[in-house]
C-alpha cells in the first residue's frame, strides 16, 4: 500500500468526521451538557470511512476477471449496455471544466462576503493538500492496476478516475465550508460532481467501477485534510496563519488564479 493510502486511512481514522454534542433540560431549568455518544461518533465514523473503502474495493476487485469474474464481467456488461443506449455521445470536453466548477462556487461565495465554516486561507490550504493528496493517491492506483480504458485498450491509465476523484473532493470541500447554512450549495455541488462522473462513463473514457472508486477517494481525500486540519495548524509557528496571504494571480498565456504569500 502506498504512503498515500496509508496516510488517508489514518488520518480519516484518527479525526473523527462528526462531532456530536448532546443536550437536555433538566425539571429546574439548568441547561445540562452530556458526553457525546461514543458508540455514535465511532459509528458515523466508520460510515464515512467503510462505504468509500468498499466502492475502492469493488474497483480493485473488477479489475480484472482473475481477480473476480463475476465482478469484472459486469463492469463490462454495465459498460457495453450503456453506450448501447448512448451511442455516440460525446460531452465536447465539458467534463474538464465541471470537475472545478464546486470549487469555483466556493470561491464565489467567500469573494461575495459569505462567511464559512474556514477563513479563505485555511480553505485553500485545505485545498492544496487535500489535492496533492488525492493526486497522489489516484497515480499510484493508475500505475498498480494498469487498467485498459474501455475506448482504448492500449491506454493503461483507467483505474480511478482522476476527474471525478477532483469532482467529488471539491464538492465535499464547497459542502463542508458552506452546506451547513446553505444546503442547495451541496445538493449543486455534488449534483455536479455526479455529473462529471456520468460524462466520463457515457464518453466511454471509464469504466463505472473507475467513476466509483474515483468519487470515493475524492472523497475520503477531502474529509481526511479538512477534519485534521486544526491540528495540523498547530503544527505551525505561532502568528504565521496571520501573516498569509492570498493573491490574486495572472499568466500572460491568459491563465487566471490565487497565489499564497507570507508577509514579512
Amino acid at each position: 500500500m502506498s504512503n498515500q493510502l496509508r496516510l488517508l486511512l489514518l488520518l480519516l481514522i484518527g479525526c473523527p468526521a462528526v462531532q456530536v454534542r448532546a443536550q437536555a433540560v433538566d425539571t429546574s431549568g439548568v441547561t445540562l451538557v452530556r458526553p457525546a455518544s461514543i458508540a455514535g461518533t465511532k459509528k458515523a465514523a466508520l460510515l464515512r470511512v467503510a462505504v468509500p473503502a468498499v466502492l475502492i474495493g469493488v474497483g480493485v476487485l473488477a479489475h480484472s476477471p482473475k481477480v473476480n469474474q463475476t465482478l469484472c464481467q459486469a463492469k463490462q456488461d454495465f459498460q457495453a449496455e450503456t453506450q448501447e443506449l448512448f451511442q455516440g455521445f460525446n460531452a465536447y470536453g465539458l467534463d474538464d471544466y465541471t470537475r472545478h466548477v464546486p470549487l469555483a462556487m466556493a470561491y464565489g461565495m467567500m469573494a461575495t462576503g459569505h462567511r464559512g465554516e474556514r477563513t479563505a486561507v485555511g480553505f485553500t490550504l485545505i485545498y492544496l493538500v487535500a489535492h496533492e493528496l488525492d493526486e497522489g493517491v489516484v497515480s499510484h492506483l493508475k500505475r498498480y492496476t494498469a487498467e485498459p480504458r474501455p475506448y482504448n485498450p492500449q491506454d493503461l491509465s483507467s483505474f480511478p478516475s482522476s476527474h471525478t476523484s477532483q469532482a467529488f473532493l471539491t464538492a465535499t470541500l464547497l459542502h463542508e465550508q458552506f452546506g451547513r447554512q446553505y444546503p442547495w450549495l451541496s445538493v449543486s455541488g455534488y449534483a455536479v460532481a455526479t455529473a462529471t462522473g456520468a460524462m466520463r462513463v457515457l464518453g466511454n473514457k471509464h469504466w463505472a467501477t473507475d467513476v466509483l472508486a474515483g468519487a470515493a477517494i475524492g472523497f475520503l481525500s477531502a474529509e481526511t485534510v479538512w477534519h485534521a486540519y486544526p491540528a495540523l495548524t498547530k503544527l505551525l509557528p505561532q502568528r504565521m496563519a496571520h501573516k498569509l496571504l492570498l493573491v490574486p494571480s495572472y499568466s500572460p498565456a491568459g491563465g487566471a488564479g490565487l497565489a499564497m504569500g507570507l508577509q514579512l
